[in-house]
């Protein structure tokens, strides 16, 4: 898959594809949006919200949640307020996402199925706990709260951030606001 992907890469940059996408680095509706990785809102998601290349900074993980205070997700937040002057950041969990499934148990399972040893197993529960790390959330409402309060209360973001909580249709892209008061 990856050599059709580089093949495909090199006829783009010949032909020049690339032209209606050139913008700056920088957000110009200074918007940051925290949301999942799920393949159903890669086009969706900024259809959706009516963006375009270059309208906001959009950060993707599994289940579009902060893990801990300074996670990688939180750090790009940052980055998004200081370096690249976000003014304002959407929580965006989506319905039907896997991540309100995730069970840790089934997790290690997979992955002493991949051959992933109980010695590596021992030695990553010493850095995080994996049971933590691993499980997902079973409320979605009650995630992007507890997300949108991770961001709103964190240390180093400034009080006039504003943050707000969605949840997006996986099929249809309808947008719902959740009450993170």
């Amino acid at each position: 898959m990856i050599t059709s992907i580089l093949a495909y890469n090199k006829e783009f940059v010949a032909n020049k594809g690339y032209e209606p996408f050139v913008t700056s680095g920088k957000p110009d509706l200074k918007l940051a949006i925290l949301s999942c990785m799920d393949t159903r809102l890669t086009e969706l998601l900024p259809k959706a919200l009516g963006l375009k290349n270059g309208d906001a900074k959009i950060i993707k993980v599994a289940g579009g949640t902060l893990l801990t205070p300074y996670d990688s997700v939180m750090r790009s937040l940052l980055v998004a307020i200081y370096e690249l002057d976000c003014e304002e950041i959407m929580v965006i969990h989506h319905s039907g996402c896997g991540a309100c499934h995730m069970e840790a148990d089934h997790f290690l399972h997979l992955m002493r199925q991949h051959g992933i040893t109980e010695d590596a197993l021992q030695e990553a529960s010493k850095q995080v706990d994996l049971h933590q790390y691993l499980d997902g959330f079973h409320d979605t409402e009650a995630s992007v709260r507890r997300t949108v309060a991770g961001i709103q209360h964190h240390l180093l973001v400034p009080k006039d951030i504003v943050v707000r909580g969605f949840i997006i249709d996986s099929r249809t892209g309808e947008l719902t606001e959740v009450d993170c008061e």
